[in-house]
């Protein structure tokens, strides 16, 4: 008869060191080191440079001091700054809407497919981002000038009198066309690729119900789309106080009407080439981007809550 013997106890394990980790790879860091180092080089470097050059100030007497905060001080009382910064306030209140409504309807113009030569219509809207900025202003500067450009010519063919589009109270204006035209391309490829990337079950949808062109864009089109429009305003605002090449190039063909602080970039500029102010100037460009990056954020908190 065969008797069942239990089983024998486990052998307890041996007492000794826990295992090892598995070693770290740094592979990760051999892929993303290039960028990380051109990073540091090409953006933190200067970032760090220019608020190093804003806590010193130099004088005749005395050389280069170190001041701390007395020049973020200035710059909060100085009233050059501040206009710039009003002006260029409502150049973004006013344009950024127009030139985005402008590349919306266009956008959903050539994605609805009752327009002929779609792609003819698309390139040639994207066609005047390809230009320079430099190019584009001089071009238009040309057609503004009321004694050598195409308004000075029609004024002289038809005996009339146009208003002066480098005048003080139009040269805002007139930027604000020039900037409308180079980026209404831009933005609309913006949109229009968003709206390409709608999926088609939902136009399927909305067909079976019914719905309207015009229900169609205010319920699918324009929802969808919403971050595309996020963006593009994020980068509108940014450009928008960024303006310099505009009226630095026109402040030759308009001096009256464009002074060195126009913009508070064009003031920065001035400042650092002209005026020798190398530490003021650094201190204006940080306050300036630290605005730009507090409008930008907000404006992004906002568009993210609406869509949520």
């Amino acid at each position: 008869m065969t008797t069942l013997q239990p089983p024998a106890a486990a052998a307890p394990r041996a007492a000794g060191p826990p295992p090892r980790r598995a070693r770290r790879s740094w592979r990760g860091w051999g892929f993303i080191g290039p960028f990380l180092l051109v990073f540091a080089l090409v953006f933190l470097a200067p970032l760090l440079y220019s608020v190093y050059l804003s806590l010193f100030r130099t004088q005749l007497i005395g050389g280069t001091t170190f001041v701390g905060l007395d020049n973020y001080q200035q710059a909060l009382q100085d009233g050059q700054f501040w206009d710039g910064v009003a002006r260029v306030g409502l150049f973004l209140a006013v344009q950024v809407p127009i030139m985005l409504g402008i590349a919306l309807l266009v956008a959903l113009a050539i994605d609805s497919g009752r327009l002929y030569g779609k792609d003819f219509f698309r390139i040639s809207v994207f066609l005047p981002y390809a230009v320079p900025a430099v190019v584009a202003t001089l071009m238009w500067g040309f057609m503004y000038g009321p004694r050598f450009g195409l308004v000075g010519d029609i004024n002289d063919a038809f005996g009339v009198h146009l208003p002066d589009p480098l005048s003080s109270g139009l040269v805002l204006a007139s930027i604000g066309n020039i900037v409308t035209w180079e980026f209404v391309g831009y933005n609309m490829l913006i949109f229009y690729s968003a709206l390409r990337v709608i999926p088609h079950s939902l136009y399927e949808a909305a067909q079976i119900d019914g719905a309207g062109q015009w229900r169609v864009i205010s319920a699918i089109k324009l929802p969808a789309i919403r971050g595309a429009l996020v963006i593009a305003t994020i980068f509108s605002i940014i450009g928008s106080f960024q303006l310099f090449n505009e009226p630095a190039i026109l402040q030759k063909l308009a001096p009256n009407a464009i002074t060195t602080d126009y913009t508070p970039n064009y003031y920065t500029y001035s400042l650092s080439f002209s005026g020798q102010q190398h530490n003021y100037s650094a201190t204006v460009a940080i306050v300036m981007g630290v605005l730009t990056m507090v409008v930008a954020y907000v404006v992004q908190l906002r568009g993210m809550r609406k869509g949520a």
